[in-house]
């Protein structure tokens, strides 16, 4: 686990962004944990979190030219990345986002920012659970004339979907595109397990036995 990875972490359970306990998710399943990015509320917080995913994107070495953040939490969460690959690595991207509601004032439509014509796109998530709001991001990309480069999100739970695969791994087959995370949960798990905390992390190895890929 790299420095900033760690860190993630640290933030993540600081802001109770990243949680233990029992959460049911959308599934029926009884998670022992639970991400939110919308807890990162602080200018701090936000300055920090657009650092991990800055340095996410540069390590992967995914080649794209424009950031998109799919509405509404993708919106603060490609624009502190974007700061942060301008003020951290001297990166410059075009970012764009998208309304759910079709604007009819001003430019109208349903997109913010940068156009995207000729773009290849990494979308800025927290997580993908089932894949079902990332595929329409996609195809929603695809109608403007740019393609898929990569798929950044904050963390990648390892989890089965419907099938045998993770809904991850069914976008990275579907579209030969890679999703690329600040962590995964084995990680979280890598970590818990030097914090003294044998019940939590007997709790999540259960879960993954379970339902991990």
């Amino acid at each position: 686990m790299k420095d900033y990875q760690k860190a993630f972490i640290e933030l993540a359970i600081k802001h109770k962004a990243l949680c233990f306990g029992e959460f049911t998710l959308k599934s029926g399943r009884v998670s022992p944990y639970f991400f939110n990015a919308g807890r990162f509320q602080s200018g701090p917080a936000l300055a920090a979190l657009g650092r991990f995913y800055a340095q996410a994107l540069v390590h992967s070495e995914v080649e794209v030219d424009l950031l998109f953040g799919p509405a509404y939490k993708g919106i603060p969460l490609v624009a502190v990345t974007a700061a942060a690959l301008s003020s951290e690595h001297g990166l410059d991207f075009p970012i764009c986002y998208n309304s759910k509601e079709v604007k009819d004032h001003g430019e109208g439509g349903l997109l913010v920012g940068a156009p995207l014509e000729g773009k290849k796109v990494a979308i800025i998530d927290d997580v993908i659970t089932a894949g079902t709001a990332v595929r329409e991001v996609i195809e929603l990309i695809k109608s403007n004339g740019a393609s898929l480069g990569a798929v950044l999100i904050g963390l990648d739970r390892q989890e089965k979907g419907q099938g045998e695969l993770s809904a991850i791994q069914e976008i990275e087959a579907s579209y030969a595109v890679p999703v690329v995370s600040i962590v995964k949960l084995e990680h979280v798990l890598q970590y818990m397990q030097g914090q003294n905390e044998p019940h939590l992390v007997e709790a999540i190895e259960s879960y993954r036995k379970n339902f991990g890929v």
